[in-house]
C-alpha cells in the first residue's frame, strides 16, 4: 500500500474534521480495538483537533494536533494503527509471528504467507478473517509490519499455502518515512 509512497506526491489535502466527525471516528476506534479503551484519551484526546490526509488511492491518515500520523484506512475500510503507534502501545493488536525466514521478505513489502505461520520459530494468536494484526518476528521486540489476515488462523494451519496476512504497512516504507504534518 505505501510501497511507493511519496509524501509530496501522494497527499492531495489535508481537512480539518468536525467535532461530531471526530468523536464518530473515536467511536469506531474503540470499537474496533477494545484494548485501547483507557489510552483513546491520550492518542486522540477530545479536546484536541485532528484532521484527515487524503492521498492517493483512496488513503486517509488521521493526524492528532501536533500533526503525528496515527491511523489509516483505504476505501472507507478498518481503520489500521502506523507502526509508530504500535510500537508506543503494542498491546493493542494480537501478535502473528513470522520465522527468522521471512523478515527480509516483509521489510520488502511482501505478504506473508501461510508455512510462514507455521513454521518452528512462528507463533499465531487465534483471529477471524480480516482481523487487523501487527506482525511481530522470532526475536525481535517491535512489530515489523500491521496487516490484515486473509485467512483465520485455523484457515492458515489447516491449509498452509498461499497468503496469510496481507502487508499494508512495514519499517521504512514511505508512510514510515512521513515527517509529521503541521
Amino acid at each position: 500500500m505505501f510501497k511507493r509512497f511519496d509524501e509530496k506526491e501522494s497527499i492531495s489535502g489535508v481537512q480539518q474534521l468536525k467535532s461530531s466527525v471526530q468523536k464518530g471516528i473515536r467511536t469506531k476506534l474503540q470499537e474496533q480495538f477494545p484494548h485501547l479503551d483507557g489510552y483513546i484519551d491520550t492518542i486522540l484526546p477530545k479536546k484536541d483537533t485532528f484532521r484527515i490526509v487524503k492521498c492517493h488511492d483512496h488513503i486517509e491518515i488521521i493526524v492528532n494536533g501536533s500533526g503525528e500520523l496515527l491511523f489509516f484506512r483505504q476505501r472507507e475500510g478498518n481503520w489500521i494503527p502506523t507502526l509508530r503507534l504500535l510500537h508506543k502501545y503494542p498491546f493493542f493488536l494480537p501478535w502473528e509471528q513470522v520465522d527468522r525466514g521471512a523478515i527480509r521478505f516483509v521489510l520488502s513489502g511482501a505478504n506473508i504467507m501461510c508455512p510462514g505461520l507455521t513454521s518452528p520459530g512462528a507463533k499465531m494468536t487465534p483471529v477471524e478473517k480480516g482481523t487487523v494484526v501487527a506482525v511481530m518476528a522470532e526475536g525481535k521486540q517491535h512489530a515489523l509490519a500491521v496487516g490484515v489476515t486473509a485467512l483465520s488462523t485455523m484457515e492458515i494451519a489447516s491449509v498452509n499455502k498461499g497468503i496469510g496476512i496481507e502487508n499494508c504497512h512495514y519499517l521504512n516504507d514511505g508512510l514510515w518515512q512521513m515527517k509529521p504534518i503541521k
